[in-house]
């Protein structure tokens, strides 16, 4: 059978176990739906947000981000003991933690997960070049050693890239990762697992408070018009934003002020932009591509396609993380943006091709493409032509570092709650040869842009905390604003949706759903 038969079918199934004997439901499982697959349940290389949120759920980390950003110990005993040098982190750990083969959670645990993330991982920024080691003084006791002083410390603890997972069942396959077999602490346990539709039920053994409900299955919709139509019709139970289209999170958010849903809201986490190749032609002109950071009409774009919902935004780092919200990035003047494309000797004949690339399967990002190039056709017309490409978003990701790319929609949510989440992945660079990075971070983003200046930065930002450290950060960002090998548009919250008779979903700092949170109402 087709897996999309296989869908098909198991759609049906869940929505007749919801609606038979009338209005009384028959299932206890809740239905968690958003557009797409997941590929991969390995916390080393997980990378889009359904994974994590699966994956949040199967496993615990150290510690967790509240909603204002703050540390919550989870497989942590208490809160970590960092040395008067900041180069090394003693955690304890909590005891009587099983993973779900039965085995027990202890500091090896630990070790193994940090060491294969190091050989395998995915995510590099999470850790970097801070590792020095790792030691298991002791059963519940693990000591992290830096190679030098770090000021994110937050990033190893909380991320969810760094879950850990069994070392007793993952011993033979170090290096591999069977899907179906997700082996952690969590909430919930693995119970199926397709490309499609995935099943978790309670952790009968979990150390802490169990779920509030009786599992949930994951369900992937092929296109957001199905997805929408499947909340309205009630086959599902709580949709997730980032799957639809802006009209439709406008219904829905109408819907919602009408009490027909509940709507649960992260903060503004979401950064949307537009990456641009630094390091070939033509974009390796800064004045072009100040030319095209110029002719980008946030305000238009916020308003047309997200009704507003999306705020437009002049910085790569969300303003909940900034002291103020500085707008560093070049803004709309189409006028500028002429008199720059005339001294590079475009205009009146001689017209700039962009070819911009688009992820065909995020409704914002065409519509964020269609409403740039229109806007250009009205006022810039005579001097560049944005073409047009849709491509597949797993497809974009995997191209990212080839270079093929000349101007890309992407976005981005940092794995944990620090300006350095969003700076790092974007900006930072291992390897950089006449302002153009071999390799390193901004590869994997498209931009392939590097600045020594920045690197050095980085640097002096891990030795110093506070205000200090923000200032170094927010130099960073000016650096690179100055550069713009991105153009950043907006900032989003996620956003969920859920039946009446489902709880309100609840959001913590790193934008997951608490999915053991959510429960059946009595009716």
């Amino acid at each position: 059978m087709k897996k999309k038969g296989f869908l098909s079918i198991f759609i049906i199934l869940i929505s007749l176990l919801l609606n038979s004997c009338g209005s009384k439901r028959i299932s206890k499982k809740i239905i968690v739906a958003s557009s797409g697959k997941i590929e991969s349940l390995d916390p080393a290389r997980a990378n889009t947000l359904k994974a994590m949120q699966l994956i949040s759920s199967l496993g615990d980390t150290l510690y967790e981000l509240n909603s204002n950003g703050e540390l919550i110990p989870e497989l942590a005993s208490g809160m970590p003991i960092i040395s008067k040098d900041r180069l090394k982190i003693v955690i304890n750990l909590r005891k009587n933690v099983f993973f779900h083969d039965g085995t027990s959670f202890n500091s090896n645990a630990i070790k193994f997960t940090f060491d294969r993330f190091k050989r395998i991982g995915t995510m590099n920024y999470i850790l970097g070049n801070k590792i020095k080691s790792i030691e298991t003084p002791s059963e519940y006791s693990v000591i992290i050693n830096l190679n030098k002083p770090s000021s994110s410390i937050n990033g190893l603890l909380t991320s969810v890239n760094l879950t850990p997972i069994s070392p007793t069942f993952y011993q033979e396959y170090s290096d591999k990762f069977l899907n179906e077999k997700f082996v952690g602490t969590g909430k919930y346990v693995l119970s199926s697992f397709s490309n499609e539709v995935q099943s978790i039920d309670p952790n009968l053994n979990y150390w802490g408070e169990k779920p509030l409900n009786e599992g949930i299955d994951f369900v992937g919709y092929s296109n957001s018009s199905s997805l929408f139509g499947a909340l309205k019709s009630k086959q599902i139970d709580v949709l997730l934003s980032n799957s639809i289209d802006d009209s439709q999170r406008k219904s829905l958010n109408n819907l919602s002020k009408n009490k027909q849903f509940k709507e649960g809201n992260s903060p503004f986490t979401e950064l949307s932009f537009i990456s641009l190749k630094t390091s070939s032609y033509p974009l390796n002109n800064l004045n072009l591509r100040l030319a095209l950071a110029k002719s980008l009409n946030r305000k238009l774009i916020s308003e047309k396609v997200s009704y507003g919902l999306r705020k437009p935004s002049r910085s790569i780092i969300p303003p909940i993380l900034k002291k103020d919200n500085q707008a560093l990035w070049p803004k709309y003047d189409y006028l500028e943006a002429r008199r720059l494309l005339q001294n590079e000797n475009y205009c009146n004949g001689n017209i700039l091709k962009i070819p911009l690339t688009y992820r065909s399967n995020v409704p914002a990002d065409k519509l964020i493409a269609l409403t740039w190039q229109q806007e250009i056709k009205n006022s810039l017309k005579d001097c560049i032509n944005i073409e047009l490409n849709g491509v597949e978003s797993t497809t974009v990701y995997k191209n990212l570092s080839l270079g093929i790319y000349t101007a890309v929609i992407l976005d981005w949510t940092g794995a944990y709650s620090d300006p350095e989440a969003y700076l790092n992945p974007l900006l930072s660079c291992n390897e950089i040869v006449d302002g153009i990075c071999n390799k390193g971070e901004s590869v994997y983003s498209g931009s392939f842009w590097g600045s020594n200046k920045v690197e050095s930065l980085f640097l002096e930002s891990e030795k110093i905390t506070g205000i200090k450290r923000l200032e170094k950060l927010v130099e960073i960002e000016k650096i690179a604003a100055d550069s713009i090998p991105y153009i950043p548009i907006w900032i989003s919250s996620q956003k969920a949706w859920s039946q009446n008779k489902i709880s309100k979903p609840i959001f913590n700092g790193a934008g997951i759903i608490s999915l053991s949170d959510l429960k059946l109402i009595d009716e």
